[in-house]
């Protein structure tokens, strides 16, 4: 898996596509581009686009109020935030006590809230939040323990870097479709969009906020509806494919960051103003 400048681990994670998303800024001459994510997530391909100075401001929203709560929390609170990270024993009590913040989100602050999404992050298997154990079982007899994830000084690390950028890291919470009609509505120069929605066939056990058949229809009518400059990416599903059949269509390969480290297909679609130089390892696909 390539090095991730995220704090977060995330299932579906996209930092192993930055080089396909730089290659296309480049070709396209949108670098450095005003960067957004409707689904940020772990934001770890953000972060490289704007580390890397192929962003110069990048605008990450989602809607699920846990993983915003963090984002918030390192942003406007993180001196308080390293300091709950440097004194908290990582064991299962805690893991618990963490968990129960998570179950009742609508009653904790965003610090505590932001503060228990990331420490179920780092000790929970593959990252996921609310729909997945602890790293090593309750009973902790597993291969690994809920620590195995959570080097206090690597993640202090990575946070404090995130924050010296806080003038160019832009944070929402609203739902998709809203985030990205505003985006266009700001008129930003060199606008680009990585689009990265639940996946269509196994979105209800990796995330929080999943969608329906339904929604992924919506989003459709709208992602195609935008003028500025867009990529998206997706499970490789048939009923994604035959949505998105108008489009031009690609399958790419990706390293998987949730469960299992194999290598797999998902697909590209990219919006109309988008040029692919020919050097990128991408297989069209032919619509039926």
């Amino acid at each position: 898996m390539p090095i991730t400048h995220s704090p977060l681990r995330y299932p579906g994670g996209k930092t192993a596509i930055f080089d396909i998303i730089s290659t296309i800024a480049d070709e396209n001459n949108i670098k450095p581009c005003n960067y957004a994510e409707p689904y940020a997530g772990g934001a770890g391909l953000a972060l490289t686009m704007l580390f890397s100075g192929y962003a110069s401001n990048i605008y990450l929203n989602d809607i699920d109020r846990s993983i915003w709560a963090f984002w918030y929390s390192i942003l406007n609170n993180c001196d308080d935030f390293i300091k709950k990270i440097e004194s908290t024993d990582i064991t299962i009590e805690e893991w618990h006590k963490q968990r129960d913040i998570q179950n009742n989100k609508t009653k904790a602050s965003l610090f505590d809230l932001g503060f228990s999404s990331f420490f179920l992050n780092r000790t929970n298997r593959s990252g996921i939040i609310l729909k997945a154990g602890v790293i090593g079982g309750l009973s902790q007899n597993g291969k690994y323990t809920l620590d195995c994830r959570f080097n206090k000084t690597d993640l202090i690390r990575k946070i404090k870097k995130i924050k010296s950028f806080e003038e160019k890291i832009h944070i929402s919470n609203e739902d998709a479709i809203d985030f990205m009609n505003n985006f266009e509505r700001k008129n930003v120069t060199n606008p680009l969009l990585c689009i990265d929605p639940p996946y269509f066939e196994k979105g209800s056990s990796l995330y929080t906020n999943f969608y329906e058949k339904d929604d992924h229809s919506k989003l459709r009518d709208t992602i195609t509806s935008l003028k500025s400059p867009w990529i998206l990416t997706y499970d490789n599903a048939d009923e994604i494919r035959e949505l998105y059949k108008n489009n031009d269509c690609f399958n790419f390969d990706i390293n998987y960051s949730a469960a299992n480290k194999r290598v797999g297909k998902e697909i590209l679609v990219k919006s109309k103003n988008i040029n692919l130089p020919t050097s990128l390892n991408i297989e069209r696909l032919i619509a039926a």
